[in-house]
């Protein structure tokens, strides 16, 4: 490693300095170092891989901080990190406290907002170029957004603003499904830099005007120049026919891994009057084998063994709550012809893939569009079928319009499996699922449950598709608790805890996952003399009025939950206490009026005090032992 260029890049000042040959090795060692780090933290390799050159092609023509390269989902950003003052530290990507694995402003003023959430960059992108015209200053910004996120209907709203706007900005369409011709390839090239020139504009208008006012066969020939030129277009370049229409001008595609030609287009477009479009063609996982043979798989990768790709998988002791879900859901499909699954771009990640195989007429992936898909389920419902929305916590909360109005007013038989509910470790503060026990419990007829273990999953997917109306069932990421699930699960009675474990000290009411960590708790304080009654509260809504009462008789009542405090399931305690009258002391426990940075999931659990000892701490300073 001797001897990088990337060693002597303190900024992304210094890569003006280099040449093409220069830029391009230093791509490779930039692949290198990306491999190198993420083959220990695990992150998202594929993606940054494949935006390598693009990253390199921008910094090195921009003048960023000044002008504003933005990035949409921000998983393609780590060579945008190596070179913006963050590669001493890039060993510690993902890890507690070191470098966060999306762009974050407060870690540097390279990074423009914290994206972590698709199809935002536009809409970013555009207020800074409109807070630029307003200042009347000449700073350059260029967003850089994936086909896949392109999809989503929030960067259809930008691009249709960006054209009635016609403010000077730079969209990067970094495209890697399509593949590029050669054979058209340079015609393609001569168009968009047509297109993309102000000469060429004001030539092709000023013929047009005098055309049009020089009568009769004036007016013919305009309108046949006119017809002439939308046919080319739409034969020569047929995909970029939405933006040209939408007044956004778009070059033909190029070569995303070509610096050369990147650096070319780019210094043709950046200074442009107008909105344009550079249609890059790029291959994820380029430059590292697995990566590229797998993408999806080194989309976002736990550690890999550099030499085969292989994961580094740790023994298990019990599936992950995402598998019991899937073969939970399998199970009850294969007996109700109605079921139908939707995920949002995320069929591996919320354990579909098994569903989809044998259920083909009945899975839909809706793309990023968590909107629609939630949209979508409300329309299935009404047609009679019993959709099941699997859904990440973190990017559902994107649709809780259509949650409420859609689902919840009609009161539809809708089932939202919210997966990766709670703390979910190294993606950090833009994946976390902090909120949906508020949002969800805040909706009227919504019925909410928190499974404390697999068993309980399966039983809570019983219960769902079994009482009908909206439903939410949130369960964490990772591995379960490796308790034995029953081959025939009963539904559960509406509003109705499990108590765990008897005490007289105090009562500890416990969602979800936090069960675990209650009982955690409950042991510590036995051993000092402190007996605490432990209830898994199953419900967050409906409520176990009843288990609340109970609770009330002991000298102190606690509430542990793995979501924001502020609307969440303990406030909702303390309101039936309120109802009851009770002047019982009590404590509520969850994550307080803060974003949770990224880490193990265990050490940020104990930092937030929601650990068997930090809620034995809670407790015991409670009771004033």
């Amino acid at each position: 490693m001797d001897d990088r260029i990337l060693d002597i890049i303190s900024s992304p000042s210094d890569l003006k300095l280099l040449t093409d040959e220069e830029l391009a090795l230093l791509a490779t060692e930039i692949r290198e170092e990306i491999v190198t780090v993420t083959s220990q933290t695990g992150g998202h390799v594929a993606s940054s891989l494949g935006a390598v050159e693009i990253i390199l092609a921008a910094h090195s023509l921009l003048d960023c901080p000044t002008d504003k390269l933005v990035f949409d989902v921000g998983h393609q950003a780590y060579a945008h990190k190596l070179l913006t003052g963050r590669q001493d530290a890039f060993d510690t990507l993902r890890c507690y406290g070191g470098v966060s694995g999306f762009p974050k402003p407060g870690e540097s003023e390279y990074d423009v907002h914290p994206s972590g959430h698709a199809s935002d960059s536009l809409s970013t992108a555009l207020g800074l170029a409109l807070a630029r015209d307003l200042r009347g200053t000449h700073e350059r910004i260029v967003a850089v957004i994936g086909d896949a996120a392109l999809s989503g209907g929030m960067a259809f709203e930008a691009l249709n603003h960006i054209g009635q706007a016609q403010t000077p900005m730079v969209i990067i369409l970094n495209d890697n499904e399509m593949s590029i011709s050669r054979n058209v390839g340079a015609l393609m090239k001569h168009l968009g830099y047509m297109r993309a020139s102000s000469q060429y504009r004001q030539t092709r208008d000023s013929v047009q005007e005098k055309l049009e006012s020089s009568g009769w066969l004036g007016n013919a020939m305009a309108n046949f120049g006119r017809n002439m030129k939308e046919s080319m277009k739409q034969f020569v370049i047929p995909r970029s026919m939405i933006f040209e229409q939408l007044g956004i001008l778009c070059t033909a595609p190029i070569d995303g891994h070509d610096i050369p030609l990147l650096r070319e287009t780019l210094a043709n477009v950046v200074d442009t009057d107008v909105p344009v479009l550079v249609h890059v063609v790029t291959k994820k996982g380029i430059g590292y084998g697995p990566a590229e043979r797998s993408p999806e798989v080194f989309h976002g990768v736990a550690p890999f063994d550099i030499e085969t790709g292989a994961v580094k998988k740790k023994s298990a002791k019990a599936p992950s709550y995402t598998s019991v879900f899937s073969k939970a859901l399998v199970a009850e499909a294969a007996k109700d012809d109605d079921i139908v699954a939707i995920t949002a771009a995320m069929k591996d990640g919320t354990g579909l893939a098994e569903f989809a195989e044998l259920f083909p007429d009945r899975f839909i992936d809706a793309g990023i569009a968590e909107e629609h898909a939630v949209g979508l389920a409300s329309g299935l419902a009404v047609g009679g079928k019993k959709p099941v929305v699997a859904i990440y916590s973190t990017f559902l909360q994107r649709a809780i319009d259509q949650m409420i109005i859609n689902n919840a007013l009609p009161e539809l038989n809708v089932v939202f499996a919210i997966d990766r509910a709670g703390i979910v470790g190294e993606d950090g503060p833009t994946h976390h699922g902090m909120f949906d026990i508020a949002y969800t419990r805040m909706i009227p007829h919504m019925k909410v449950l928190a499974p404390s273990n697999e068993a309980e999953l399966v039983r809570s997917l019983r219960t769902a598709l079994s009482m009908g109306g909206p439903f939410a069932i949130r369960y964490p990421r990772g591995e379960a608790e490796g308790v034995e699930i029953p081959a025939e699960s009963e539904p559960f009675d509406l509003g109705k805890s499990r108590l765990v474990r008897e005490g007289s000290d105090a009562a500890v009411l416990a969602f979800g996952r936090m069960v675990g960590k209650a009982e955690e708790a409950a042991c510590i304080l036995a051993r000092e003399g402190i007996e605490v009654r432990v209830v898994d509260m199953r419900w967050v809504k409906p409520l176990d009025t009843e288990a609340i009462r109970e609770a009330a008789k002991l000298p102190l009542v606690v509430t542990v939950e793995g979501g924001v405090i502020a609307g969440g399931a303990g406030e909702g305690v303390l309101g039936e206490l309120a109802r009851l009258q009770a002047s019982v002391p009590s404590l509520t426990l969850g994550i307080d009026d803060t974003f949770v940075s990224q880490g193990k999931t265990d050490l940020l659990l104990h930092d937030l005090g929601l650990d068997g000892e930090g809620i034995a701490k809670s407790v015991r300073k409670a009771l004033g032992r």
